[in-house]
């Protein structure tokens, strides 16, 4: 049987970085309740869970085919941070960092929240903590890339609170069906 030809999308990529902590800062939100969870030794279908439901809207494409083995390599490794928000008991959301480049810099490899806990303010204070987070670990710098693919607020929200644009490429996605 022939293979099926995925449709392929070009998407425009806005890299980031921050020189030093954010001067910006958000309460902690009281509704819905949260709890942010650092997670030790994630499995992989719960970490397949949480990417789907966050970046299937925007065609995350990285660990979507990858094998369990190999995902749990790096999710599971000690170059790998990641913590899981909770709202009145849900996953919400979840950002991983990579620690890989330090003491040079970290990437904020994914960040993102459930469509079902978006624009109920969570996302500020949610992306600061992601940005603590790095910061408490004593790199030179916090990186984080976007797309045009990725929620319209990204890019805004990124720079609200301190990362700054440092180059833009292109990038070929296929299409998450």
């Amino acid at each position: 049987m022939p293979s099926k030809r995925r449709k392929k999308l070009v998407a425009r990529v806005t890299h980031l970085e921050m020189t030093g902590r954010p001067s910006a800062s958000a309460p902690i939100p009281t509704r819905p309740r949260t709890a942010l969870m650092q997670v030790e030794n994630m499995p992989a279908h719960f970490y397949r869970y949480l990417y789907e439901q966050i970046g299937k809207a925007h065609h995350w494409f990285l660990r979507r085919e990858m094998d369990d083995d190999d995902l749990l390599d790096i999710i599971q490794g000690g170059d790998t941070l990641i913590e899981v928000l909770y709202a009145d008991g849900c996953p919400a959301g979840f950002f991983e960092l990579s620690l890989a480049n330090l003491p040079e810099r970290i990437e904020i490899v994914y960040f993102g929240l459930v469509p079902d806990f978006q624009g109920l303010g969570l996302g500020r204070w949610f992306l600061l903590s992601a940005v603590e987070r790095a910061w408490s670990h004593g790199p030179e710098k916090v990186t984080v890339h976007t797309n045009s693919l990725d929620h319209p607020s990204a890019l805004g929200l990124y720079q609200r609170v301190g990362f700054s644009p440092v180059a833009i490429s292109e990038e070929e996605v296929t299409v998450w069906e």
